[in-house]
């Protein structure tokens, strides 16, 4: 079996010392960049890996990043979670590092289990997800200056520039306008809008995006018009087609809907088939496995961009170590990604087949398997 490159063949074929490499590695930011840049170039040709338990023991850090595990129902909201802390410990694990999972019965007890973690170095970072207004566990981390990034914005006044706040999330807004300009270049114009209860910073984002697409579609649409186009449910199936039932009652004429989620988009297209509409076009917002097998058009998050902009907030784009918090080493200090609009059948169900307005590269579109 070949023996594994060391320390001292990446120094031998960068005419260094062993402890340049190691400064390379553990703390890079203290070498030239001429000789980081050649030291880098030898660790790719050997395919040099740092020994990770050696290196915790040696800078006593844990090379961990710990994360709750949310209490969302499993199915379709729970696909989100499981699909985004999969590509957050795949990216952790190119960069060495380890993700830990915990639990906590509200935010009080995730804030005492940052402690006991912290206290207890079993961690080097936090990843917080479920943002909201006024985050209690935000402005605590910030406090203890604990190296965090949120998913999800911390959504205070003042709070998205600050750079004690790192956050990476998904525009939801942008995904939004996308679906609801898909349905508008297919020939519709009155489209509806099914969302969460105002207050959500991500729901309310969502809903915006719709707003001011539909203003910009139909100028001069009064306020009270797209009042009447839109709902709000919780975030559950069986609420979500009550919601649109009770909308569809009340008399607006809808040509489509665009939701807030994939679970409420479930319940919609419940609803307006058993209203006898099979043909009314519904987009969701998730790309969950359930809007694949169902045939339903929806947003995707992008989760891979979101795990990878968590790393590099919390490391460096290149890092291997988590950053001092504060350290003000990304001048952004956050991520916004854009979605992508994957169209599926739902959305081809509108009466105008043409092109639909969108840029090029806004959406792709999935065949229906025979």
């Amino acid at each position: 079996m070949a023996q594994l490159p060391t320390v001292e063949d990446v120094a031998r074929l960068a005419g260094v010392s062993r402890q340049t490499v190691s400064n390379v590695i553990n703390t890079p930011g203290i070498v030239r960049a001429e000789t980081r840049e050649r030291v880098e170039a030898a660790v790719r040709e050997l395919g040099y890996r740092p020994h990770a338990s050696a290196r915790r023991l040696r800078t006593r850090t844990s090379s961990t990043i710990g994360i709750r595990l949310d209490p969302l129902p499993r199915g379709i909201s729970g696909a989100i979670q499981d699909r985004f802390l999969h590509a957050l410990t795949e990216e952790a694990a190119a960069r060495d590092f380890r993700v830990t999972l915990f639990t906590a019965r509200d935010v009080q007890d995730e804030i005492e289990q940052y402690r006991s973690l912290r206290d207890g170095a079993d961690v080097d970072a936090f990843v917080l997800t479920s943002t909201a207004y006024g985050d209690p566990r935000i402005d605590w981390l910030a406090r203890e200056r604990i190296p965090f990034v949120s998913f999800g914005r911390p959504w205070g006044a003042g709070d998205l520039d600050d750079p004690d706040r790192l956050w990476v999330d998904v525009d939801g807004r942008a995904g939004t306008a996308l679906a609801t300009r898909h349905l508008i270049g297919r020939g519709l114009r009155r489209i509806g809008f099914l969302g969460w209860p105002d207050g959500s910073g991500t729901g309310d984002d969502r809903r915006a995006g719709w707003r001011e697409t539909m203003r910009e579609a139909l100028p001069g649409i009064a306020d009270a018009e797209l009042a009447e186009l839109s709902t709000e449910t919780v975030e559950a199936v069986a609420a979500a087609r009550v919601a649109v039932e009770r909308l569809l009652a009340s008399g607006p004429e809808l040509d489509g809907l665009v939701c807030v989620s994939d679970s409420v988009a479930l319940g919609a297209m419940m609803a307006v088939r058993e209203a006898g509409r099979p043909h009314f076009p519904v987009m969701g917002f998730d790309n969950t496995p359930v809007a694949q097998a169902v045939g339903l058009s929806s947003v995707d998050q992008r989760l891979d961009e979101v795990a990878t902009g968590i790393l590099d907030l919390l490391m460096g784009a290149t890092g291997r170590r988590v950053l001092p918090h504060g350290s003000g080493a990304d001048p952004l200090g956050h991520r916004l990604v854009t979605p992508q609009l994957v169209v599926r059948r739902s959305s081809h169900l509108a009466p105008v087949e043409e092109a639909d307005g969108t840029r090029p590269g806004d959406h792709t579109e999935e065949k229906e398997e025979q």
